[in-house]
């Protein structure tokens, strides 16, 4: 989704039509149901604040404002939502550099099932060699289609940082075997 059609989505829930929301949440689901995953560790606790995102992003569309970065802007929110549910569930605050999990939904085509169960257990163990933040960033990267700009934002931490971590990660992954 572009960044006008991501407005142009805003626009329609804000004028209370939830096919504005639809279109949101079928181009956005893994992207956003990854963001919070990797703070939250638990599927069943992911999917419920993933759910919460998205009613309240009904609410938040009309504080969007265009040009800052649509993924940027809901990863940001996400992951707080994340953040304020493990702080109330678990009492504890996540450190930004522990091993995020991956949420692995969507490889691509595979021949059969149990093809893309096995690809996705590879590249499952794959990712479980890289350290959290590499983990994290690598997902943002892929999954999210999130410049090193987004992503450092989301993150707070310098574009340099980003790109270094990611490039790092690249190359543990080829020394594992995994081409791009």
């Amino acid at each position: 989704m572009t960044e006008r059609e991501f407005e142009l989505a805003c626009n329609k829930i804000m004028q209370g039509n939830r096919d504005g929301l639809k279109e949101i949440y079928s181009a956005y689901l893994p992207f956003i149901f990854a963001v919070i995953h990797n703070v939250l560790k638990n599927r069943e606790d992911a999917e419920d604040v993933t759910t919460d995102f998205f009613i309240k992003l009904w609410s938040l569309a009309e504080k969007y404002r265009g040009g800052n970065g649509h993924k940027g802007w809901m990863a940001t929110i996400a992951r707080n939502m994340a953040i304020d549910y493990y702080r109330a569930h678990y009492r504890e605050i996540p450190e930004e550099n522990e091993i995020l999990e991956s949420a692995v939904s969507d490889t691509g085509a595979t021949s059969s099932h149990e093809d893309e169960i096995v690809s996705n257990q590879t590249i499952e163990e794959m990712l479980k060699k890289l350290n959290g933040g590499e983990r994290q960033i690598v997902n943002m990267k892929v999954l999210g289609d999130m410049t090193f700009k987004e992503i450092a934002e989301v993150l707070k931490i310098p574009m340099g940082t980003v790109t270094w971590r990611y490039q790092n990660a690249i190359k543990k992954l080829r020394r594992c075997g995994y081409e791009s």
